[in-house]
């Protein structure tokens, strides 16, 4: 895709901090980060979001975060902990699937918060997506 930073990124055109790369994707830093550490794993074929994106790139991005990357923070960040995150639509900024990978310290204030005034009952949801 020609205007996809993600792209130009994975093509060589725009410069980046590569942590990890294969075949199927590429783990750089990311250059807004929430916490030390904090990455973005990108499938090298352009997939939009969750509808689109091949199981293959998921099963491969789910062993390099769990054999590779999340001990690599851990030794060399010491994190406590690692949130992963995706967004779909509504959220996503760049629309080229990829995983956020947040690194978690103590008292790190690195929370997602909602509105939780839109919030309705829990029982109400539950009918709605069940009936």
């Amino acid at each position: 895709m020609e205007d996809c930073i993600f792209c130009k990124i994975l093509n060589g055109e725009i410069p980046t901090r590569k942590i990890y790369e294969n075949d199927l994707l590429m783990v750089i830093m990311n250059i807004d980060p929430a916490t030390n550490g904090h990455l973005l794993v990108i499938p090298k074929k352009h997939q939009t979001n969750i509808f689109d994106v091949e199981e293959e790139f998921i099963t491969d991005a789910f062993k390099v975060i769990r054999d590779y990357v999340y001990p690599l923070l851990k030794e060399r960040l010491n994190c406590e902990g690692l949130t992963i995150a995706e967004n779909n639509e509504l959220g996503q900024d760049i629309r080229h699937f990829h995983f956020h990978l947040i690194p978690r310290y103590k008292d790190d204030n690195a929370d997602m918060k909602y509105n939780k005034d839109l919030l309705i009952d829990i029982e109400e949801v539950f009918n709605k997506l069940t009936k």
